[in-house]
């Protein structure tokens, strides 16, 4: 039994002065026995949401379990106890059955273009095969599947969308008829309008956004997770390649530049949006706290940028928050998140399943 005391952000304007933990799930009701129950005390919220995070992947490929569990120690530690796992090609299962680790929303693995993604980490298809690889990984996953969207082109000299409108349009309804949600790296403009129209669900990264195509993500509800600390990698990408892609890189660096401008501009026309950090495949893990303050310097208000890796975040998942009878998922800190994002970068504990573990 576990007794949090101080105040618990059960949502942005819900506070209450204590839970209990019993069975590993969450009550208000001060339970039988509750004198002898461990306390910790601060400014409690849920488990934190990283929803673009890859256990399982690093640069190369796959890796093996002691590798993942490392990745998955790092995102708790942080406190990131819920994730969206944005594609892999490890099979992760293993992790479920451990009390002591995040909890993973899968998205199978990737699925690609014949050699327009990075090498090892995705089905790689022709448009033909899109609609069956849909399904296998809609079958596979938990409730997601992953397309890469645009990459580049070697013979364009840019990134180029990757489908073609029409099997674009039977995936996604192949995935919606099997129950599963359907997100896409997407780094530039041109995939985005196709994507959007044939019902996708989510958009990773979205640095192309424009004023054309912001009111559509708009009216049709379509969420961004930016990775702005992804995206401030584009800069390093662009240099590597200026020699063989110039035409990539000036177009990398101009998306770099106007991220800020292009995530504030989907916030205000309301678009969903929410943290991923796009960590483990040349991202190191246990960046959550850091993207909340990237969301934050773009111009999105604070209460705003935490909600989209805490209470917001849960529910656009369909995962409970600090919820009677939820599971005891929660981070404490010694101050308020709400009055400052950067206390998330230093948590005083994290507990998981009503037990205290870091």
């Amino acid at each position: 039994m576990l007794r949090v005391k101080g105040r618990v952000l059960v949502g942005p304007d819900e506070v209450r002065d204590e839970l209990w933990a019993v069975d590993g799930r969450i009550t208000y009701e001060r339970p039988p026995g509750a004198d002898d129950a461990v306390t910790v005390r601060g400014w409690a919220l849920p488990g934190l949401v990283d929803a673009h995070c890859h256990v399982g992947l690093d640069r190369h490929g796959p890796v093996d379990a002691a590798t993942a569990e490392k990745q998955a120690l790092t995102d708790r530690e942080a406190g990131t106890l819920l994730i969206r796992d944005a594609g892999s090609p490890s099979d992760t299962r293993w992790i479920d059955d451990r009390e002591d680790l995040p909890k993973i929303i899968r998205a199978g693995r990737h699925i690609a273009r014949t050699r327009r993604y990075i090498r090892n980490y995705a089905h790689e298809i022709e448009p033909g095969d899109l609609v069956a690889y849909v399904a296998q990984e809609a079958r596979r996953g938990d409730g997601w599947v992953k397309l890469v969207g645009d990459w580049i082109d070697r013979d364009a000299g840019d990134l180029t969308a990757c489908w073609p409108r029409g099997e674009v349009e039977a995936a996604i309804a192949e995935a919606h008829r099997l129950g599963a949600r359907v997100t896409a790296h997407c780094f530039a403009e041109e995939s985005l309008r196709d994507l959007v129209e044939a019902g996708i669900d989510c958009i990773e990264h979205a640095t192309g956004l424009t004023e054309d195509t912001i009111p559509l993500f708009a009216e049709r509800g379509v969420a961004i997770v930016p990775t702005l600390v992804n995206i401030a990698t584009f800069p390093d990408l662009a240099a590597g390649g200026e020699a063989k892609f110039p035409r990539w890189s000036a177009h990398m660096r101009q998306l770099y530049d106007r991220r800020y401008d292009t995530v504030r501009s989907a916030y205000d026309a309301g678009i969903p949006v929410y943290v991923g950090t796009d960590a483990g495949g040349s991202l190191a893990h246990g960046l959550v706290a850091g993207e909340v303050a990237e969301l934050v310097k773009a111009g999105i208000p604070p209460l705003e940028a935490l909600s989209a890796t805490a209470w917001g975040a849960r529910r656009w998942l369909g995962r409970p928050g600090l919820e009677e009878g939820a599971p005891a998922d929660l981070v404490v800190y010694d101050a308020d998140p709400r009055a400052d994002v950067r206390v998330l970068a230093a948590p005083r504990h994290i507990v998981l399943n009503g037990r205290v573990i870091g």
